[in-house]
């Protein structure tokens, strides 16, 4: 199925399919080509319309019959560490940090694997190559950066982050799954927000936040929480608040989700 609006991009629906996230659910994502000139432009204006990169593709949740996946982002400026968040960063703080061009490596690529097979072995990228992992991470027309986080000279962490004009944008991250004492998922995110304040950006973008499920309600945890629900970014204050996005009748059809749709030049 094809959607078109009055000027390209175009935008597809992919087929359905079991969802990874909430059991006994479907499934189907909206998304379009991320190439051109305005690559970097459109990825802007779609990533603050709850849109996600991959490689050259940008997509968002579409679901028939639920809509409990919502972009979520950390308000840099409102952001408040707990005491939890604080140890932590104290625990990691002696990790040195380096931005490389997106390129992969067999280091990273090892730890990767290492990462999967403790955490995510049934997952989708479970089979995930070298090729394809070197895919995932060089093939990007926008402004991208591999982060690395090193312990001496041994790869702990490594986060793939875009750019944007208002904030970062973590596209994937994986890390040393020995390492359960430093908390590397809770450290690289509050390292991106250490980042974005010392460039001026107001924006940490996480993914998605899914009320329910194990593997993606932990960004809940963050203070000054948006996710982008009915065409807008709303705090998230009482996570309970948002559970009623389970309900079937929570998502519009395709077609006024596309209308709504804003490309760069401001027109829908």
């Amino acid at each position: 199925m094809r959607h078109t609006l009055p000027i390209a991009p175009q935008f597809y629906v992919t087929a359905p399919q079991p969802c990874p996230y909430l059991a006994g659910r479907m499934e189907r994502k909206l998304f379009t080509a991320l190439q051109g000139d305005l690559a970097t432009k459109l990825n802007d204006s779609l990533s603050k319309q709850g849109f996600r990169r991959s490689q050259n593709v940008l997509y968002r949740p579409s679901c028939a019959d639920c809509a409990a996946c919502m972009s979520a982002r950390i308000n840099v400026a409102e952001f408040v560490a707990t005491r939890s968040q604080k140890r932590v960063t104290k625990r990691a703080c002696h990790l040195k940090r380096r931005a490389t061009s997106p390129w992969a490596t067999e280091e990273q690529y090892a730890l990767f694997r290492k990462y999967l097979e403790s955490r995510h072995a049934t997952g989708g990228m479970a089979d995930m190559d070298m090729f394809e992992f070197a895919a995932m991470v060089e093939e990007t027309p926008i402004r991208s950066r591999l982060i690395e986080y090193n312990d001496a000279d041994q790869l702990k962490a490594v986060c793939l982050t875009d750019i944007l004009d208002d904030g970062l944008s973590m596209v994937y991250s994986f890390f040393d799954p020995d390492a359960e004492k430093l908390s590397l998922g809770t450290y690289l995110i509050l390292d991106h927000i250490q980042i974005a304040q010392d460039l001026g950006l107001p924006y940490v973008y996480l993914g998605y936040w899914v009320p329910g499920s194990p593997k993606m309600g932990y960004k809940a945890n963050y203070a000054a929480l948006d996710v982008y629900r009915d065409s807008r970014w709303q705090r998230v204050n009482d996570p309970a608040d948002f559970v009623d996005d389970l309900h079937p009748l929570s998502t519009d059809p395709i077609a006024e989700q596309v209308a709504r749709i804003t490309l760069p030049d401001g027109r829908n």
